[in-house]
């Protein structure tokens, strides 16, 4: 794998306005949710809304809905399982990179539900669909883009390197989803040399496996998401 022959972040723009970082996060949490029926009958207007963006996050959101348009619902679903269900290194849960199916990534789960709870997000109300944990990319721009921009733009910015190696595993695969990645990492902050060491550590273990896993962590109700409305 090429990972570490990093390629360029997207820049992103010199002034982003919060509401443009809330459309951006807005279109890539439906896009990198499972693709539905609905999801695809919407591309027409995620694709104009993108297309609205400053770039480069409009032609990153416009060149996969471009693709999600001419690919048979079917063949798009199979290649969201192949990409995100069944690669170690293109996994959307980001607590996954470090903690693997640990016990101690179900501590690191309790930082997103803390500031779901927080944000007035009742935990427990109901799991979103497929009962995602709180800490699947898509949940968490939902989150940034619909209910506390500032708190979900603290936990996007505190899992930059983890976003990162997920964009450059994209990449390294020649998969349409890294266009979805680079719009969102033209959103957070720029990568320091202490992220990239990061990343090359994630990048060289891969995530941990322990006998003993999440389990206990995964049976709680409380550490998956409910429902925030945006999918439904």
């Amino acid at each position: 794998m090429s990972l570490l022959r990093t390629r360029r972040k997207p820049e992103a723009p010199e002034i982003l306005a919060d509401n443009d970082r809330r459309i951006v996060w807005r279109i890539a949490a439906f896009l990198l949710d499972y693709p539905t029926e609905q999801t695809m009958g919407m591309l027409d207007q995620l694709g104009s809304a993108a297309a609205e963006l400053p770039e480069p996050a409009a032609s990153s959101l416009t060149s996969f809905v471009e693709h999600a348009r001419t690919t048979p619902q079917i063949t798009l679903a199979k290649r969201y399982v192949e990409t995100f269900d069944m690669k170690r290194r293109s996994c959307l849960h980001l607590t996954y990179y470090a903690y693997g199916d640990t016990r101690k990534r179900g501590m690191a789960l309790l930082r997103f539900k803390h500031a779901y709870k927080t944000a007035g997000v009742g935990i427990g109300d109901g799991n979103m669909p497929g009962g995602e944990l709180p800490d699947h990319l898509a949940v968490v721009l939902e989150f940034a883009a619909t209910i506390d921009s500032v708190a979900g733009a603290r936990l996007l910015g505190e899992h930059v390197p983890v976003i990162e190696l997920l964009r450059l595993s994209l990449h390294d695969s020649d998969s349409a989803y890294a266009h979805l990645l680079d719009a969102v990492c033209a959103t957070l902050p720029p990568i320091t040399t202490a992220d990239r060491r990061r990343i090359e550590e994630l990048a060289a273990q891969g995530p941990p496996d322990e006998e003993v896993g999440l389990e206990p962590f995964s049976m709680d109700p409380s550490l998956h998401t409910p429902d925030m409305g945006a999918r439904r």
